[in-house]
């Protein structure tokens, strides 16, 4: 696994954090993860970087995607749900750490 790999794989796992961790409701925008990844997970990646993931994600099927203008709105599944607790192990996300 590259260096690339692992950043990647790590950046959808942590998107998927975030999706997790919302306010009950699993849905975030794209301009909202974006700052997210930035501020709390040090991700300074370009947009279009984070919406290619995005439909990575949707592809998948750990997350559902809506497009409203140029703004996404990701929601995650019960599958991403799995994954992003760390119940399901998938090629391509990280794995979480153990909780303390």
């Amino acid at each position: 696994m590259s260096y690339a790999d692992v950043i990647t794989a790590d950046m959808r796992l942590v998107i998927l954090r975030f999706l997790m961790e919302s306010d009950g409701d699993y849905r975030l925008n794209s301009s909202i993860l974006h700052k997210l990844l930035d501020m709390k997970a040090g991700y300074t990646t370009p947009r279009d970087k984070m919406i290619t993931e995005l439909n990575w994600l949707k592809e998948q099927g750990y997350i559902d995607l809506e497009e409203s203008g140029n703004i996404y709105i990701a929601t995650l599944t019960q599958r991403g749900l799995d994954v992003a607790s760390g119940s399901a192990r998938v090629p391509g996300v990280a794995r979480p750490s153990p909780r303390n």
